[in-house]
C-alpha cells in the first residue's frame, strides 16, 4: 500500500520533499475530480489532504471520503479541537480529557 497526498502545489511540496511519490495536485475547480481519482486507486492505503480543502467537496462526498477505509483519508491541519476529535475517533479514548471535565 502506498501513501499519497492530494492538494495544492504548496501543500504537496512538503510531502514530495519527504519522499511521497503519489501526488495529486488539485485546485478548487478540479478538487472533486482529483479526489474521486485518488480514492479509486486500489494501491493507495493512506491519502493525506489539507483539512481546509475538504470544503471544496459536496457534503455527501465529504462524508464518504472521511468514512473511507480504503484508502484511509487523513485531513492535515485544522484546529486543536479538530485534532482532539480525530484522536478520539481513531482510538476511542479522549486523551485530552482531564478529571475536571
Amino acid at each position: 500500500m502506498e501513501i499519497a497526498v492530494l492538494g495544492s502545489e504548496e501543500f504537496t511540496l512538503g510531502f514530495r520533499l519527504a519522499g511521497i511519490r503519489r501526488v495529486f495536485v488539485a485546485n478548487p475547480e478540479n478538487y472533486q475530480e482529483k479526489m474521486l481519482e485518488a480514492i479509486s486507486q486500489p494501491t493507495i492505503g493512506i491519502l493525506a489532504v489539507d483539512a481546509k480543502d475538504l470544503d471544496n467537496l459536496p457534503n455527501n462526498l465529504r462524508h464518504r471520503v472521511m468514512d473511507s477505509i480504503q484508502p484511509v483519508v487523513v485531513a492535515v491541519g485544522g484546529s486543536d479541537d479538530d485534532l482532539r476529535e480525530k484522536v478520539k475517533r481513531a482510538i476511542g479514548v479522549d486523551l485530552y480529557k482531564n478529571e475536571d471535565d
